[in-house]
Formats: structure tokens, sequence, C-alpha cells
């Protein structure tokens, strides 16, 4: 067996995305899968920036389960484009191309 690498490689969660997805280490690849399984199963997406839930959309909910995941991001991309989370409220919305930057933050380093 080679060695996982790149997003296959299991990384160390940080504790409210561990107690949520009830795993202490997983590929980025599952992690993402996890959370969109979640997403979807109760239809946290939504069209329209902060609106209600519909199940579809590229807008997520964050509900009480998503919101300390979602609030744990402060991180700046490539671009310098920075993703702040840490003042967002249960029921406003994130963009869903913010996944990465949600998932990178709630990794150990």
């Amino acid at each position: 067996m080679t060695e996982a690498k790149g997003l296959k490689k299991p990384v160390k969660l940080k504790s409210e995305l561990a107690s949520m997805l009830g795993e202490t280490e997983l590929p980025r690849t599952e992690i993402t899968k996890k959370l969109w399984d979640y997403i979807k199963a109760n239809k946290l997406q939504t069209k329209t920036e902060n609106g209600k839930a519909e199940n579809a959309g590229k807008y997520i909910v964050a509900d009480a389960t998503l919101l300390p995941i979602f609030r744990n991001t402060n991180s700046k991309s490539k671009s310098g484009k920075i993703t702040n989370l840490t003042e967002l409220n249960e029921g406003e919305t994130i963009d869903m191309m913010q996944m990465a930057a949600i998932v990178g933050a709630n990794i150990e380093s």
C-alpha cells in the first residue's frame, strides 16, 4: 500500500468538525463529501444570500450544527481574498465557493 497523498491523505480534524462528523481524521475529499451530504440531507441550500433554506442554490444556510464549523474560518486565499466567517449567525448564508476555505480552517495544520 502506498501512502495517500494530497487531497486523499487523512488530516486531523478540529474538535467542532470531529464531533459533527464523528471522526478525528479524514481526507479532505471525504470531509467535503460528508459536509455536502449533511447540507443536502437537511435542505440547507438557498438561491439567495441569507435566504430561507430551499434545498437548491449556491448559498448554504448555517444551522446550529454548521455554525461553529463555519465560524472557525478566517483565512486568506492565495489570490488574497479574505474569508472571515467568525461573526456569522445562525440562519445566515455562505457561498458554496467558500467550502474549501471552511474545510481548510477546520483541520489541524
